[in-house]
């Protein structure tokens, strides 16, 4: 039978769980310096199947606006640079001697408000998240026969402590990602 801690615990794991899938997701927007993590999200076409980029090739970032993929195969070089044309980030791919180089062309004011939206947009969904999981726990404990009032009130507590703490880091995260994206 589970106890109140454990259902506190459980919705901590479970707000931990949005705070860094919303940092993974911002990782992957593109603000003004080129980041591995940009490439994160584009799926390759390879040996039949969608394969994450970190599968198919190495990726870095030798300077502050170029991305470089050495394919583990040379084989993939058109698929990976068709995944990037083909992908919402706005690069342009040029293959050249078994690397494929990626500038990163400079945002204009109109793209960077688009790519603020989106950081909003996700923050929001790491928010209901972190909502959902203080909710699932807060309705098992109510459940609980047995527990004495002054506990589920204070597990309650609890919870809407946890809860704004993750709430807190995750508008730290979105300022900090929103500063980077407007800086010119």
């Amino acid at each position: 039978m589970s106890t109140i801690p454990q259902f506190v615990k459980e919705a901590r794991a479970g707000m931990d769980k949005a705070l860094e899938s919303s940092r993974k997701e911002f990782s992957s927007i593109r603000s003004g310096k080129a980041s591995t993590t940009l490439l994160d999200t584009i799926r390759v076409d390879a040996y039949g199947q969608s394969m994450p980029m970190s599968q198919v090739g190495s990726v870095s970032a030798p300077e502050a606006r170029l991305l470089t993929i050495t394919p583990w195969d040379k084989g993939l070089t058109q698929a990976i640079e068709k995944a990037i044309r083909d992908s919402d980030l706005g690069l342009n791919p040029q293959s050249q001697g078994g690397v494929i180089r990626v500038p990163l062309p400079s945002l204009n004011e109109e793209r960077r408000k688009e790519l603020v939206k989106v950081v909003h947009r996700l923050a929001e969904e790491g928010r209901i998240g972190v909502r959902h999981a203080r909710t699932v726990a807060r309705d098992a404990i109510k459940k609980l026969d047995k527990a004495p009032e002054d506990d589920k009130k204070a597990a309650d507590k609890e919870l809407q402590k946890v809860h704004d703490e993750h709430i807190a880091k995750l508008e730290e995260m979105l300022k900090s990602k929103e500063a980077e994206i407007m800086e010119v």
